[in-house]
């Protein structure tokens, strides 16, 4: 018994072991992966060394897995497949609640239809490029070439000269008003002209593309009814959109605090646009708007790749997020490629801001033509390769149009630019989407209220009553705007808030102009204008839309500094140029909307307005006032009406 143990325990071998249940399973599993059955490639004698002579007796405790790696094998196979047909039943569904939505209630899911008729135009137009692109591509190229190509440019050139001197000897015509906003156009151009440091480098394919998008842009939203009533309908659903945010904040402060405090009225809207923005940006959507936009800028005006990215983004963001857009390109951009890049922030207002704008109550008219947000003129032209130095003008997304227009004293690029690459595509922090949402708004637990203490700080600089010298001093700026010249003190009292406190606190005083203009206050109080005309409401509005203020230069300095130490005093160098250049896109902006505006509206009828019992006082009801004491048509009915309201000598 002794010698038989010794020889019981030398004839265990490791070969069982090792191919014993749970390697032989793993084996099975691998060739299974493979394609491969357990029974082929194996012979009885592999059979017989490494699984036993029994060797198809193991195979059947497997044939109860086979079925489920086969199912997976099966998936992997048709993985494409069955994407395709999940992305047919998700189709299906959608187009079907579509469907459902329209036909119960259409008014209701009119943005929902629109949205959904964007994404399959962009959809078709990928799938003509994919297709049609290469071809396309080489016909450009070879007219590119052409000497006809060059004609061609010349005369589309002189003909859009020509049709614009044409229309605006017909349209000036009715309104000789719109000339002097022409005018202004022109001094302005002139003046950032007389500023740039090298002349000879001005890019003025960049100042014409950008003018030229500008005003076409502009043409369509207020000269078209389409184009009116499109962005009508595009302001009142953004004004729904930022109106869910009074459900969080009475929620969480009451309904007291969000219709009497002004920090809880508009500091919610910041919080709330903020992180529908970085949703936004998680699920990619905000990249890819910014890269087309990006495109076509670069396209038409032949601007490079990282000022043109950065331009795209002011659109949606503010002056210290947009160059995070292109961080990775700062060190090696040019000093030119830099003043625009801090020009667009100047130029433009952060998309979060909007909704604050908005909740004033001026600025949801306006801003269907501020559409068309910047541009005025170029920095200059690279004299190696004929690069542009800026982006005068472009059409964006609801209520800018970052046009960088190098202009006054920016640096024209002299030198070759530090990044030669197409359009490099936006950065985004991956994360989980809760935190995408959650985020911004932990953030702004105290930025929020930064405008707050700030605005109360620089209020006390009114004491200084800056804005009485700017009165006088800026009244010729008004006026080349195209305001009318009893308006121009009002205008240019905003413009200097504006210019030495923020755009903040200058809209929120045009906002009370407009209140009192809308409540049918008299029109003078004495010496003191208590309103001014619709029309230089809508001008000051463009001119006061941007960052171009004092105290935007330590913002500026301060997140580029945070980006590029080592470029502090470069930007210390050029950011009062930038800034300078800012401020006169936003007033070439306002130039551009003076020429286009037109009144819009049915005329009021007095007679039947004045003859009717009135409880209270309405711009209208002034306006049909004034016109009766100006005249002897109307009844005594309609006097004693107007004299309840309104002083005036026929009253006595």
């Amino acid at each position: 018994m002794e010698e038989d143990t010794p020889r019981r325990r030398e004839s265990i071998s490791l070969g069982p072991v090792t191919n014993g249940l749970e390697n032989m399973g793993t084996e099975l599993l691998e060739s299974l992966d493979e394609g491969r059955t357990p029974g082929s490639g194996w012979s009885p004698a592999e059979g017989k060394g490494s699984w036993g002579e029994a060797g198809p007796e193991p195979f059947s405790r497997w044939t109860s897995l086979q079925p489920a790696t086969k199912v997976r094998l099966f998936c992997r196979e048709h993985t494409q497949l069955f994407r395709w047909i999940l992305i047919g039943l998700l189709c299906t569904a959608y187009a079907a609640f579509l469907l459902i939505a329209c036909l119960l209630d259409f008014q209701r899911s009119l943005a929902l239809f629109v949205l959904t008729c964007v994404v399959l135009a962009f959809l078709a137009y990928s799938l003509l490029k994919r297709f049609l692109g290469p071809k396309l591509v080489r016909c450009v190229k070879s007219l590119g070439n052409s000497r006809l190509n060059l004609w061609f440019k010349r005369g589309l050139a002189l003909a859009a000269l020509l049709g614009l001197f044409l229309w605006l000897l017909l349209d000036t015509s009715r309104r000789p008003e719109q000339l002097v906003s022409f005018a202004g156009i022109c001094v302005f151009i002139i003046i950032l002209f007389a500023c740039s440091k090298h002349h000879s480098a001005v890019s003025w394919r960049a100042v014409s593309w950008g003018l030229g998008l500008q005003f076409a842009l502009g043409l369509f939203v207020i000269r078209t009814e389409p184009g009116f009533v499109s962005f009508q309908w595009l302001g009142n659903q953004i004004q729904i959109f930022l109106s869910y945010t009074e459900a969080g904040s009475s929620f969480v402060f009451g309904d007291a605090l969000i219709k009497e405090v002004f920090a809880f009225q508009v500091l919610p809207i910041i919080v709330f646009f903020s992180c529908v923005m970085s949703v936004l940006y998680y699920v990619g959507l905000m990249q890819w708007v910014i890269l087309k936009i990006a495109w076509l800028m670069q396209v038409t005006m032949g601007t490079t790749a990282t000022e043109t990215l950065s331009v795209a983004g002011n659109i949606f963001v503010s002056q210290t997020e947009a160059p995070l857009l292109i961080r990775p390109y700062l060190a090696d951009m040019t000093l030119s490629e830099v003043h625009v890049v801090m020009t667009g922030g100047f130029a433009t207002i952060a998309g979060s801001l909007l909704g604050a704008y908005i909740s004033f109550g001026r600025l949801s008219e306006p801003l269907r033509c501020s559409q068309q947000r910047r541009h005025p003129l170029g920095e200059g032209r690279s004299q190696h390769r004929g690069q542009p130095d800026c982006i005068p003008g472009c059409p964006g997304l609801h209520q800018r149009c970052p046009c960088l227009a190098g202009g006054p004293g920016g640096h024209p690029r002299t030198q070759l630019p530090g990044t030669v690459l197409g359009c490099p595509t936006p950065p985004v922090e991956r994360t989980i989407l809760g935190s995408a949402w959650s985020s911004p708004a932990w953030g702004m637990v105290a930025s929020p209220a930064e405008p707050g203490p700030a605005l109360g700080a620089l209020l006390l600089l009114l004491l200084f009553r800056p804005q009485l010298i700017c009165s006088y001093i800026l009244r010729p700026v008004a006026f080349l705007m195209g305001v009318a010249w009893e308006d121009c003190p009002v205008v240019a009292e905003l413009l200097g808030i504006k210019l030495f406190l923020n755009e903040f606190v200058a809209y929120q005083e045009l906002s009370k102009y407009k209140q009192r203009r809308l409540a049918g206050v008299e029109e003078w109080v004495g010496a003191r204008k208590q309103w001014i005309s619709i029309r230089a409401e809508i001008l000051t509005t463009f001119a006061l839309c941007g960052f171009a203020n004092f105290s935007s230069i330590g913002i500026m300095l301060g997140g580029l500094t945070s980006m590029v130490p080592q470029r502090k005093s470069d930007f210390s160098q050029i950011v009062l140029r930038a800034l300078f250049t800012g401020a006169c896109v936003s007033l070439v902006n306002a130039c551009v909307a003076g020429i286009l505006y037109m009144p819009r509206g049915a005329e009021v009828n007095c007679t039947s307005l004045l003859n009717t019992t009135l409880s209270s006082t309405s711009f209208e009801v002034y306006q049909c006032c004034r016109e009766a004491f100006q005249s002897l048509e109307f009844s005594t009915e309609a006097l004693d009406n107007c004299c309840r309201f309104y002083n005036h000598t026929m009253c006595a």
